[in-house]
Parts: structure tokens; C-alpha cells; sequence
């Protein structure tokens, strides 16, 4: 007991002393621990309306308490599997094809040795990122149309038909998830290129004159390098498989495309929203985030015994 009493005073101490030392940087910690607190704490008491039944206009609190009612009725759904297996087959299909695409680029970057090509590179693979969710959709729509799309234009000049791409279900997913890579390639490539960065030379001029090609240098060398950097990556991407994003998959959303567009994010919109059900969405987005929370304590559980990598 004593032991543990000593620890502690011992810890405090430390902690009282690096306070008094670098006051100006806890300073400056404050604005972001307040935003924190106001915007994502504070609202959290907000979830027990998806254990009431709650009516807008009525103080939050107000309401009979209704246990899992909302969560049953959505398990009960008709839209549940709907949308529950075209979030997962989204998100999925965005991580099997996106998730290597910034290391891809990464490792043939840090190939290229004339300086001012890697640059020009890099930057037109960094601009799409910046272009607005609202206009990248426009951007879609607009390439994509029958008769008058790009794309449509050039499958004109070699022979083919036109093809309705925005009315064809089946071809949503493919649509989302190509131009999510598009646009978010170059920018998720700066961590991978920032780490290759750092790392010591000298264990590639050693594998050069053991006469290591190109092609192992990178299996043996590059990739281990960067291998503890996309681990943490990929847990983090599993900790929001359950949360594709809302203003892309609306924007692109018609009536004929609804079958295979239909996610989570945008039911909860039609629910809450515009059908005003505000405890049924929130227990739906409760349900979410609590889904997504089981996946990414499992992944960093996995990833923590396989690799000895995790989060925490």
C-alpha cells in the first residue's frame, strides 16, 4: 500500500512538473479538448431518446421509456437487411480496392528518382481530394450522362452503345467506390510516403550490393517498413465499416438505383429527417456506432496478437 501511495505521489509530481515546464503547450491543448467536449461529449446524453419515445417540440427528456422497442422495430424492418448489406458491401468493397492504392502509390513515388516529375505527381494526385462531395457528384453525373457524358462519348467513338450508368442498380457500388479511390489516393498516400521517407538509406545501398533488384527491395525492405503503418490504418478503416458516408451516396441516389444505393446513413435520413421519427433514427444510429466499436476493439485485438500492432 505504501508502494503504490509512493507511485503515485511520484507520478503526480511528474506530471505537476511538466505542466510548470511546458505550460504554453497545454495552453494551446485547450481550444481543441474544449471543441472536443462541446461537440462530441456533451451531446452524447442525447442516445437516450432511442430508448424513449420522444416528440420534437418536447424538452429531450421528456417521454415514456420504451426499452429496445426502436432497435426491435428496425432488426423487424423490411429495410434492415437492405441497408445493413449494402453498407457492409460498400464499405468492403472501398477497403479491398482502395485501402492498397495509397501504399501502391507511395512505393512507385519513392522509386521515382527526377525530382520535379515526383512533384507533379503528386500534386495532381492530391487536387481531386479537395474538390467538394457536392461537386465531385455533379462531376459524376455529369461525365456519366447517356448521350452527352464523357464517358459515353468515347464508348461512341470506338463502336459501343451508351450506357445508362445512374439508372443501372448494379452498377452504383462500382461507381462509388472508383471515384472514391480517385479522389482520396493521393492524399491517403502522404503517411506512406512521409514514413518511407525516414527510413535509413543504407539498408538499400547494402541490398544493392548484395545484389538486390528493384523488385526485392521492395518486398524485403519497403513494404515491412510500412507494413506497422498500414496495420494502424486498416484498424482504423474497420472501426467505421458500419459509417459510409451520407452526402455522396445521396447525391448519387435515384429511384431506379435505390435497391443497391440504400444505406444506413441515408435511411436514418429518410426515418429521422423527413419522417421526423427521432428515437427510431437515433436507436439506428446508436446501433451503428455500437457496431462499429465492436469491430474495432475485435481488429485491434486481432492485429494486437498476430502483429503485435494495435491502437492501445
Amino acid at each position: 500500500m505504501r508502494t503504490l501511495t509512493a507511485k503515485t505521489s511520484r507520478h503526480t509530481l511528474t506530471i505537476e512538473r511538466s505542466v510548470r515546464k511546458y505550460w504554453q503547450l497545454y495552453l494551446l491543448i485547450i481550444p481543441v479538448l474544449a471543441y472536443v467536449i462541446v461537440f462530441n461529449y456533451a451531446p452524447m446524453y442525447g442516445v437516450l431518446i432511442a430508448f424513449k419515445d420522444y416528440k420534437p417540440g418536447t424538452p429531450l427528456l421528456s417521454g415514456d421509456w420504451v426499452g429496445f422497442k426502436h432497435f426491435k422495430r428496425f432488426f423487424e424492418s423490411i429495410y434492415f437487411e437492405r441497408t445493413v448489406r449494402n453498407t457492409l458491401q460498400i464499405s468492403l468493397y472501398s477497403l479491398v480496392v482502395g485501402f492498397p492504392m495509397p501504399i501502391l502509390l507511395a512505393i512507385m513515388l519513392n522509386e521515382v528518382r527526377h525530382l520535379w516529375f515526383k512533384k507533379t505527381v503528386q500534386t495532381v494526385t492530391y487536387m481531386p481530394y479537395f474538390i467538394s462531395t457536392v461537386v465531385m457528384a455533379s462531376m459524376i453525373l455529369i461525365f456519366l450522362r447517356p448521350e452527352t457524358g464523357l464517358v459515353n462519348l468515347f464508348l461512341q467513338k470506338i463502336g459501343r452503345e451508351s450506357i445508362p450508368f445512374m439508372t443501372r442498380k448494379e452498377m452504383f457500388k462500382t461507381i462509388y467506390v472508383l471515384s472514391g479511390v480517385w479522389q482520396s489516393t493521393g492524399w491517403g498516400s502522404i503517411v506512406y510516403i512521409a514514413t518511407l521517407s525516414g527510413l535509413d538509406q543504407e539498408m538499400f545501398e547494402a541490398a544493392i550490393v548484395d545484389g538486390a533488384n528493384k523488385v526485392q527491395r521492395i518486398l524485403y525492405i519497403t513494404l515491412p517498413c510500412l507494413l506497422p503503418t498500414a496495420i494502424i490504418l486498416l484498424i482504423l478503416n474497420a472501426g467505421s465499416l458500419m459509417s459510409v458516408g451520407f452526402e455522396k451516396v445521396f447525391l448519387l441516389q435515384t429511384d431506379l438505383n435505390l435497391e443497391q444505393s440504400d444505406v444506413i446513413s441515408t435511411y436514418v435520413y429518410r426515418s429521422g429527417i423527413l419522417g421526423a421519427q427521432h428515437s427510431y433514427a437515433s436507436a439506428i444510429g446508436l446501433f451503428n456506432s455500437v457496431v462499429n466499436f465492436i469491430l474495432l476493439i475485435s481488429v485491434n485485438q486481432i492485429s494486437k496478437r498476430v502483429s503485435s500492432i494495435s491502437l492501445f
